[in-house]
């Protein structure tokens, strides 16, 4: 769905949930400027028992003249078939949101989907904020938040205070929103520096005293009454510097779904990997190695978990995670190669960019992909690689010369995100894919491996801080003429990119 089809109705109510949030504000602030700017009659409205009254989002609306409105249900006019209705940041029909009479809804959302598909819809659960996907629509028409301050700080905000301060971003277009947004930086600290109340400082406090403690696996489990989510952050950051927890979960139970936050202190354990195995299948979770949150919708919960109580059920997964998986550590051993087979590497093409032909040799820069960012700087011995699936890795020229054919071509693969190298010095951003030629793997590469029967973090060679993943059907690898360069494939990768040799081709 794209905003210019929404631009045939007379008339557009935008309505946030009941209850507003930040988020809730600043997406239907982006709707409401965009198709005022269209010359359509628009309103921003919300319904339910409250009325907004914390002190921060009474300041977002005054300093961003933010004209949105209260409406009564009992005295909501039906809206006709030459007029729209769009929920932003909820779902019409969920339970968070009060059900106003329409003949047409389109529905932008971030959350899990809870209600029965509608033709007009555009939702993206990986998105950490609704403003983030607001921002993306209107780039897609060309709108710019930045001409307007006041929305580009609306948004901004709303994705601060839905990322618990920024600390729980995962997905690359919120980084991008993030790192692109001009906004008015002291009605930004103005507003930070609202957020909390006295109450909600109480709500912390509690919380921290009743904390569930794991002493073999070291993690702890907190439960706090429903608050900011930033006041999730701060006992989450709190309680981490306890020093017997090593990891933490910091939960509240709210109307329509657990907001959670999750923090990891050792490297064994990334905040964000473990994010999303306590949201898998009912809600959504990312973030930072060490910072990350999740939001686990209520409808999923209840129709998987309705009689297990949400400290059983954090306290039984988190168990589960830590006897789920194995540890390998590349440098301190040789692989043990029984029971794995042989293969050669596929002359599948891949990408690759000689860093020192974008950007001066010395450059700091930040590679930006769908699963994350890695921080390189430029040399002329540092060399990009792109797989088929987009993923991004930095290798050294040594090796690339030694493991790769270059064809000469260009090098083209359609992605959902195409990964960008952004200068850190002057914050501009380059397109990888633009300037990728094609190289394929030399036919002599051949390693060992096996499919994994039991999760596995592996930390590489080239890598002693940060573990690759290995999941059930994935394999585990090691080269053949190095034992100890042991490394993780995901089973899609694998299945296009090995041969296995016969025992004569060995």
């Amino acid at each position: 769905m794209r905003l210019r089809e929404l631009e045939t109705y007379k008339k557009i109510m935008v309505q946030c949930h009941d209850n507003p949030d930040a988020d809730a504000l600043a997406s239907g602030f982006g709707l409401y400027r965009y198709f005022g700017s269209k010359g359509i009659c628009v309103s921003l409205i919300y319904s339910g028992p409250f009325r907004i009254q914390k002190s921060n989002l009474v300041l977002m609306v005054d300093e961003l003249k933010i004209p949105v409105e209260y409406v009564e249900q009992n005295e909501f006019t039906p809206l006709t078939e030459d007029e729209l209705l769009i929920t932003v940041d909820c779902q019409y029909g969920a339970g968070n949101v009060t059900k106003l009479p329409a003949s047409n809804v389109a529905v932008i959302d971030h959350h899990q989907l809870e209600v029965e598909k509608l033709p007009l819809m555009f939702m993206d659960a990986s998105c950490g904020s609704c403003s983030t996907i607001v921002w993306r629509l209107l780039l897609q028409e060309g709108f710019d938040a930045n001409r307007d301050e006041e929305l580009a700080t609306a948004l901004y905000y709303g994705l601060y205070t839905d990322t618990n301060q920024l600390g729980e971003i995962y997905n690359p277009y919120d980084k991008d929103m993030r790192d692109e947004l001009q906004f008015d930086q002291s009605i930004i600290m103005r507003l930070k520096n609202s957020n909390f109340s006295l109450s909600e400082l109480e709500i912390a406090g509690i919380a921290l005293i009743r904390c569930i403690y794991n002493e073999a696996n070291r993690y702890a489990v907190v439960k706090a009454e429903p608050c900011d989510p930033n006041i999730l952050g701060m006992i989450s950051d709190l309680m981490l510097q306890v020093n017997t927890v090593d990891t933490c979960v910091v939960y509240s139970n709210l109307t329509d779904g657990i907001k959670m936050s999750v923090r990891s202190c050792i490297k064994e354990v990334r905040a964000d990997e473990l994010a999303r195995f306590l949201t898998k299948g009912i809600g959504t979770g990312g973030g930072h190695i060490v910072k990350a949150g999740g939001f686990i919708s209520r409808h999923c919960y209840d129709e998987h978990y309705q009689k297990v109580s949400l400290e059983t059920y954090f306290s039984q997964r988190l168990d589960e995670y830590f006897a789920g998986f194995d540890i390998v550590y590349a440098k301190d051993r040789e692989a043990d190669i029984s029971g794995m087979q042989k293969y050669k590497k596929c002359r599948v093409p891949l990408g690759f960019v000689k860093s020192s032909s974008i950007l001066p040799v010395g450059t700091p820069v930040l590679i930006r992909t769908l699963k994350g960012d890695v921080d390189a700087s430029v040399s002329d011995d540092i060399y990009i690689m792109i797989g088929t699936l987009g993923e991004v890795y930095p290798i050294s020229r040594e090796i690339f010369e030694r493991s790769y054919d270059v064809t000469g071509a260009s090098y083209r693969i359609d992605i959902d995100y195409s990964p960008t190298i952004k200068d850190m010095r002057s914050g501009r951003s380059h397109s990888l894919m633009q300037s990728a030629y094609e190289c394929v793997e030399k036919n002599e590469t051949q390693v060992y491996a096996k499919p994994i029967t039991k999760a596995v973090k592996v930390f590489p060679l080239w890598d002693d801080d940060r573990y690759m993943l290995g999941k059930k059907e994935d394999y585990l690898a090691v080269r053949a003429d190095d034992l100890n360069d042991i490394f993780v494939v995901e089973k899609d990768i694998f299945d296009r990119s090995y041969e296995r040799l016969e025992e004569n081709e060995s």
